[in-house]
């Protein structure tokens, strides 16, 4: 698909550790009706006259009541969005949480951190899965192996 005639929303796989990811960050969704109980990566759509990274803070400071320090674009299968639904892309990064408690404050009625190797464990959104399962496979390639014991 082209992405010129692509609608992007941003989003944010926030870690609690942007150099070695354990926990990862998600949210449950309150609509729409065939959405609502699943989870998803916090965030929203692009408006008009901002650039895709002041609406991914803009975004997460209305759903969560958090300011986050980026860290790289996670890159799509068709170099840098995730295919959605139609027309519709992600962009996503990863974030580490500078500032306030994460909390569901809007679209969401529940944040819940996910631990190591647990990342797969919830009913994510369709579309949201292809992404959580690369994301886990690249944070558990980023994780130290544990110490040799004798």
């Amino acid at each position: 698909m082209s992405s010129k005639h692509a609608t992007y929303v941003v989003a944010a796989a926030i870690v609690d550790d942007l150099a070695h990811p354990g926990r990862l960050l998600a949210a449950r969704r309150t609509s729409p009706p065939a959405l609502a109980g699943q989870w998803e990566f916090p965030g929203g759509k692009v408006e008009p006259g901002e650039s895709a990274v002041q609406a991914l803070h803009r975004e997460l400071k209305e759903e969560l009541g958090v300011r986050v320090r980026l860290g790289g674009e996670v890159r799509g299968p068709s170099g840098d969005s995730w295919p959605l639904t139609g027309s519709l892309r992600m962009r996503l990064w990863w974030a580490v949480v500078v500032g306030g408690t994460p909390r569901a404050l809007q679209d969401h009625d529940e944040v819940r951190w996910l631990e190591p190797g647990r990342w797969e464990d919830l009913p994510w959104v369709p579309a949201d899965i292809p992404i959580v399962r690369s994301l886990n496979r690249s944070a558990t390639s980023a994780r130290p192996s544990p110490p040799m014991g004798g």
